[in-house]
């Protein structure tokens, strides 16, 4: 059963992908956050100008399909392009708080030690 006003013709989703059913990276979960490097290019795919636009600010892989009525699948497929010519960044939330912030491992072995021997 398809949700009112989903875009998901498989012929279009076919053609925007160029027959792919992949991304070729594994760079995007849904919380990746997507950032436009540079303007849309004269010639460009339509949803990768909407892309470029959309993401002039951190955007999350998941507000992308959202805003372009696409499957998160297609949209993988859609960044993963814009990814290879460098044309957007990505990157997890995780490794955007820095990893300064993260518990030395060391410490938690002791103290994990520390918590057996009582």
């Amino acid at each position: 059963m398809s949700r009112p006003g989903r875009d998901d013709d498989p012929d279009r989703l076919y053609t925007l992908t160029g027959g792919r059913s992949r991304a070729e990276t594994d760079a995007f979960d849904l919380v990746t956050l997507v950032v436009s490097e540079c303007e849309p290019a004269t010639g460009m795919q339509s949803e990768h100008v909407r892309i470029l636009r959309l993401c002039e600010r951190p955007t999350a892989v998941v507000e992308v399909a959202a805003h372009l009525n696409l499957p998160v699948s297609i949209v993988k497929i859609l960044l993963s392009d814009l990814l290879a010519l460098g044309r957007i960044t990505a990157r997890h939330p995780r490794t955007t708080a820095g990893a300064a912030q993260l518990p030395d491992t060391d410490l938690l072995e002791q103290v994990l030690v520390g918590l057996r021997n009582l």
